[in-house]
């Protein structure tokens, strides 16, 4: 998920994968598999998987996982599955085995304390795919130190069995059955050497996935003499299995011409792909903005509302109350105001109660959500810039959003609605709410900041209604996924909503700004998880005063307003 790439999402086939990387073994610990997954991961949602990633994940949470990501697959899907860890046979059985192998005893115990490989893939297979690519990096030398030794060429053997591969699939091997994999890290430092390969060349432009495990299978044959080389089994019944397909990449060089992949010019809040659906962050944060009282100076707030987090962690913050939007850039002590700031007005290079903004690198500008000048506003963000434009005007605008087709989309506090806006357009159409304040499926109370995914189902922090409610596209009502049982604590309740965050798994991170505290929601939950805050309104660097926008950085670091205490807080995943 670099800056320079955008999602290129396949208009045929909806694209999942769910990816593995265990380090922290009991028995045998590794080094490089939580890296391999993770950038496995952010490769994949260049273009456009929805990915799921368990790191360092015990035997429920690889059973959890599978069984989540098997729920959602669909017939036609495009579906990858990777592992990186230790695997083991036995019984010409293949098994993933998850970091508490301290409980495996007996071989026995690997049918129950590990995931037998075959049987992953014949579940993804029973779900009618398109494809099936099913990767495993885990041929390394294991030795399972419960086990009798004397018994280890016998019925243990060396590294992985073969497999057989079903109708529409692809398996591939860091290395050729009963081989282990070369014990070094890759020339980054970073990757072991069959996912650094594999990272290269995988989203190689117009290239069928064969051709890709050709090119990956002698590259690491050649770093490695010829010690390790990987082992594909195909049984893909079509040629045009491609991750960027042959006219997504001319579309693209016909756009950009020397980029193979187009340039992120959308401006829709990112995606955070890499987070493991078992993640923690710390719980004391560290202020990245303001946090030195409330005042205009260029190292202060005054009661921000929403942010917006760019690729290079670079910040911009509607501050309300001194009626501009600051800027802060990666490790700043100091701001840098880039739009209004000449106090509160309506002219055009005035703000007034800036509530929630965005960055629309297509145009190279800030797009401003103006509340009580109702009107949302253009400022560019070339060096010299004195005004805004006007974009929409006459609408009660709190959150805005846009999604991958430039779409704006704006929340009416008062009408109680959120309009999808084609650019130019100016009357919009109801995509949430429009039917009057209330507590309906098909209504709002106050709607707030909202979140747009890359299907264009609308997320809305239903403000007075105390849940966030979410509207698929084209849907005439609502489906409460968090909240909505009335104010509250525990851990069922939301009160006054505000900033709102879905990574790429449909996880919910919303500010609880009534209960000072972050919650997380994964999809289907009944009730959520204080994932920071929840420890009384206060300064302190494990507390929050009415938190408001909130985002998160393509590495799943935590970034909240925290209104009453004039600040942003950064939170780092653990």
């Amino acid at each position: 998920m670099c800056a320079a790439a955008e999602a290129v999402v396949s208009t045929e086939h909806r694209k999942l994968a769910l990816v593995i990387g265990n380090n922290n073994y009991t028995e045998s610990p590794l080094t490089n598999c939580v890296n391999d997954a993770i950038d496995l991961s952010n490769q994949l949602a260049k273009v456009g998987f929805r990915v799921r990633i368990e790191v360092d994940a015990n035997y429920e949470d690889m059973d959890n996982g599978i069984k989540k990501f098997m729920n959602r697959i669909m017939p036609d899907d495009f579906v990858l599955f990777f592992f990186a860890g230790h695997g083991v046979q036995w019984e010409k059985q293949n098994y993933l085995i998850p970091c508490d192998d301290n409980l495996i005893r007996e071989f026995i115990d690997l049918k129950h304390q590990a995931m037998n490989a075959q049987r992953v893939l014949e579940l993804i297979s029973a779900k009618n795919p398109f494809a099936i690519l099913f990767f495993l990096d885990c041929c390394r030398s294991y030795w399972l130190p419960s086990l009798p030794r004397s018994i280890t060429s016998a019925d243990l053997s060396i590294g992985m069995a073969p497999m057989s591969a079903l109708a529409d699939s692809l398996i591939v091997f860091a290395c050729a059955p009963e081989k282990t994999a070369v014990e070094i890290t890759s020339s980054n430092g970073r990757n072991g050497v069959f996912t650094y390969h594999l990272l290269q060349h995988l989203l190689t432009p117009g290239e069928n996935i064969t051709i890709v495990m050709i090119d990956v299978t002698h590259a690491v044959a050649k770093e490695t003499r010829n010690k390790q080389i990987p082992y594909t089994i195909s049984a893909l019944r079509r040629p045009d299995v491609y991750l960027i397909p042959p006219e997504i990449q001319q579309a693209n060089q016909e756009d950009t011409g020397s980029n193979l992949l187009r340039s992120n010019t959308r401006s829709t809040k990112k995606l955070a792909f890499n987070i493991p659906a078992n993640a923690r962050w710390t719980q004391n944060g560290v202020t990245v903005a303001g946090g030195h009282g409330e005042g205009n100076a260029i190292n202060q707030l005054d009661r921000p509302f929403g942010l917006f987090v760019d690729d290079d962690e670079t910040i911009v913050i509607a501050d309300a109350w001194n009626y501009r939007v600051v800027q802060w850039k990666k490790d700043d002590t100091n701001g840098q105001v880039v739009a209004g700031g000449h106090g509160l007005g309506c002219r055009l290079d005035q703000l007034h109660f800036p509530t929630d903004l965005l960055i629309d690198k297509e145009t190279n500008s800030l797009i401003i959500s103006e509340w009580h000048n109702q009107r949302v506003v253009r400022w560019s963000r070339c060096s010299g810039t004195t005004q805004g434009e006007i974009l929409l005007e006459g609408i009660d605008c709190f959150g805005i959003a846009m999604d991958n087709q430039r779409c704006l989309y704006v929340s009416d506090f008062e009408k109680h609605e959120v309009r999808r806006y084609q650019m130019g357009e100016t009357k919009g159409i109801i995509v949430a709410g429009g039917h009057g304040r209330g507590d309906g499926l098909n209504q709002l109370h106050w709607p707030t900041y909202i979140f747009v995914d890359r299907q264009k189902t609308v997320y809305v922090s239903d403000y007075k209604n105390h849940r966030v409610i979410k509207w698929h596209k084209d849907a005439k009502e609502g489906i409460v996924v968090a909240g909505g049982q009335g104010t509250g604590q525990t851990m069922a309740h939301l009160m006054y909503p505000k900033g709102l965050f879905v990574d790429a798994w449909d996880t919910i991170y919303v500010a609880d700004a009534g209960n000072g505290r972050v919650m997380s929601w994964h999809n289907g939950a009944k009730q959520g998880t204080i994932i920071v805050g929840g420890n009384g309104e206060g300064e302190g660097a494990n507390q929050l005063s009415n938190p408001w926008g909130l985002s998160l950085d393509q590495h799943g670091n935590l970034y909240v307003v925290d209104h009453g205490n004039d600040r942003v807080q950064r939170y780092s995943i653990e």
